[in-house]
């Protein structure tokens, strides 16, 4: 044989032996090594169907379920299994286009293949549920599962109980070994998100048998490959309903917060934020669109304020420093400044409100008053102390009274998202001031509050639960107890019961003479207008200078004095005197708290505080602004010719408040003043009727 012909032969030989090889290689790695043809074998013959756990309960101190379940819908597609859809039917149905059908199809591939079931429409409304129920037999690769979400029976502490989102492939990542899939909803605020492990259960799986036309016929291998969902485990909380949803009615159509927590414990009580909205919002087959609306809302009712809202705490600070000052041994009980209407001592004068001679005139008497020359002072006799040396040193003293007070620092409290206010470093003014030149009078506002002292509205109520403890302290939390509780519940309720005493060298002589000037404060000082019938208060007034607007007002307090139950902290933004507004707020929760009820004579003043709307003008602009473009956008959808007329249905006039102290340079009556609004649009047809004629 010719050698070429050899060679040709080999070359063949070879080429077959490589194709046999391909083709072995081939079959091993499908039946073998490749799950893909297996999985789509499986899902031919089982369908796996998830049961979703019921999520734990919430309970309030009283025994009321505030946090439940109720049942809804998903309708689920496995791509691979939508052969023969009624395409059009089913869109007709979900209210939507083809084009949304096949990028839903193609999103969920993305996600999570075309051989397992992702969720195509989640939480579908009653009616759609019943309107695919009966045709579901035209969708096939689609079916309905059953996933319990929250129910609100009070439909109250939105930003405290948080809500649910669908988990997306950052959160996937991120917890992994946790067992959750794609589709699957988890905390994502509040105590949601807090005690997610609780809460959230395990899921279960059963898995049926199919037969060539996709109908079950029943369990695969008699269940034994099913697993059982189990519920969440329930939680208890130190949270009061009752006082809750009262808190939330007084702050209605203002700007601010409450936080009441109980001493004894630091279980937080009531925490309210406004403005805030309904829970139910978030829930259910509206969700997507009210969370948009809600995230744009110039108002922020996502933000909870307790915990998230920075402000000077202003004048509700001075007992604070009175403590700081008698633990130093700077003053006495006895000491006096002679104040005539302003602290004068550093050029620039710190004003007073009151102008009386003897309103300085002790420790006591300052602090009923709330004298602002005074603990100027006081301020300046601590971080200029001689036994530091300099004003650098005796100033990170004082920081660090602060810091042990719960200002500037993370309290740990169970919800997610807490700011630590600001008690600034000394590098700070370093900078402002360039270099370490400064002295006491350059920060001497913060004697009284302001400055850059930030402390949100639960670090100031957990001040207060110091002060009525004489120096200890529980982290303020909700959660009391867990259903169930194991040894590795520790991790999430051990640190709330164990007793902080970061102040316990400050005297209980200190604290007694700090408590009777704040009983004074509402007994004849700046909040005779917080006194309880039978109960003894001890509070503080705030006025928080704000520049962009009204100052805010701040009210602390505990009650009862001798065995204090409560402690709290009232903030309303752009609302003036602390007295004003927040004072009252505090003296009806304390007083609902304490005796269970309001007496009769004083209803008249909660309804009264529930109807004053103290929303800066700016907000309420931009909700008109809004509701006009929502206007304009109908406006198009209707016939031009035969659209009808608009009018504004403003008032003629505006009341704008604003503050006389605050603003002392602006005219007008004592706290209002009239802006003239623009009359109604006219249509072309009135404008022909009402030109005059020649």
């Amino acid at each position: 044989m010719p050698v070429y012909n050899q060679s040709r032969s080999r070359i063949i030989q070879v080429i077959f032996i490589v194709v046999f090889l391909l083709i072995v290689s081939q079959l091993l790695n499908l039946q073998i090594f490749s799950t893909e043809y297996k999985l789509q074998a499986e899902n031919n013959a089982i369908y796996r169907k998830v049961i979703y756990p019921d999520r734990g309960v919430v309970y309030d101190r009283h025994g009321k379920a505030i946090l439940e379940n109720t049942i809804m819908y998903d309708l689920m597609v496995t791509p691979y299994e939508t052969k023969g859809l009624d395409t059009l039917a089913l869109c007709n149905i979900l209210g939507i286009d083809t084009a949304e059908y096949h990028k839903r199809i193609l999103t969920a591939i993305i996600k999570n293949s075309r051989y397992k079931p992702s969720t195509f429409e989640p939480l579908i409304s009653d009616e759609i549920f019943a309107r695919l129920n009966e045709n579901m037999y035209k969708f096939p690769g689609f079916n309905i599962v059953e996933r319990p979400v929250r129910d609100y029976p009070f439909h109250a502490a939105a930003n405290v109980l948080g809500y649910l989102g669908e988990v997306d492939s950052s959160f996937l990542k991120k917890h992994a070994t946790e067992g959750y899939e794609p589709g699957d909803y988890a905390g994502m605020t509040g105590l949601e998100r807090s005690y997610e492990k609780v809460l959230m259960g395990q899921r279960g799986v059963k898995r049926y048998i199919r037969d060539n036309k996709n109908r079950i016929q029943g369990p695969y291998n008699n269940g034994i490959f099913d697993t059982v969902a189990i519920a969440g485990r329930n939680l208890y909380t130190s949270m009061d309903m009752d006082l809750q949803m009262l808190a939330e009615k007084l702050l209605q159509h203002k700007i601010g917060s409450v936080v009441a927590i109980n001493p004894k414990t630091g279980g937080i009580l009531a925490m309210a934020t406004a403005p805030s909205y309904d829970p139910v919002m978030l829930t259910g087959s509206q969700r997507r669109k009210n969370f948009g609306r809600l995230i744009l809302d110039t108002a922020r009712p996502l933000l909870n304020r307790a915990i998230k809202g920075q402000y000077p705490p202003g004048s509700t600070y001075k007992p604070l420093s009175a403590l700081i000052a008698l633990d130093e041994g700077i003053i006495t009980p006895s000491y006096g400044y002679p104040c005539s209407g302003a602290y004068y001592s550093c050029g620039r004068p710190v004003k007073c409100t009151e102008h009386w001679a003897g309103h300085s005139k002790d420790l006591r008497t300052a602090i009923a008053w709330s004298c602002n020359s005074y603990f100027s002072n006081v301020f300046r006799l601590i971080v200029d102390n001689p036994k530091y040396g300099n004003v650098r040193t005796g100033y990170l003293q004082w920081k660090h009274y602060m810091n042990a007070f719960g200002y500037g620092v993370d309290l740990n409290a169970d919800l997610p998202g807490e700011d630590d206010g600001n008690i600034p470093d000394t590098s700070g003014y370093n900078k402002d001031f360039g270099g370490p030149r400064w002295n006491s009078c350059n920060i001497v506002t913060l004697g009284i509050g302001q400055d850059r002292m930030l402390a949100t509205p639960l670090q100031m109520a957990n001040a207060m639960c110091i002060i009525a403890n004489k120096g200890y302290y529980y982290i303020p939390h909700f959660v009391d107890s867990i259903e169930n509780e194991t040894p590795a519940d520790t991790q999430f309720v051990g640190r709330y019961r164990m007793k902080h005493t970061p102040l316990e060298h400050i005297s209980n002589e200190s604290f007694n003479i700090v408590q009777l000037g704040m009983h004074d404060v509402a007994q004849f000082g700046t909040a005779r207008v917080a006194q309880i019938e039978g109960i003894d208060i001890c509070a503080k007034t705030g006025t928080a200078q704000n520049p962009h607007g009204k100052d805010h007002s701040l009210f602390v307090a505990f009650a009862p004095r001798e065995d204090p139950q409560i402690a709290i902290c009232v903030v309303v933004e752009n609302a003036g005197f602390g007295a004003t507004w927040a004072a009252p707020i505090a003296s009806l929760m304390m007083e609902q708290y304490l005796k269970d009820s309001i007496a009769a004579k004083r209803k008249p003043e909660v309804e009264r505080i529930a109807s004053a709307d103290l929303v800066p003008a700016a907000i309420k602009q931009w909700y008109h602004k809004q509701d006009s473009i929502k206007l304009a956008r109908q406006a198009q959808k209707i016939n031009a010719d035969a659209a009808p007329v608009f009018q504004n249905n403003l008032e003629t006039s505006k009341q704008v408040q604003y503050d006389p102290e605050a603003e002392p340079n602006r005219k007008g009556n004592d706290d209002t003043t009239t802006v003239k609004s623009k009359p109604a649009m006219q249509t072309p047809d009135e404008k022909r009727k009402a030109k005059p004629k020649n």
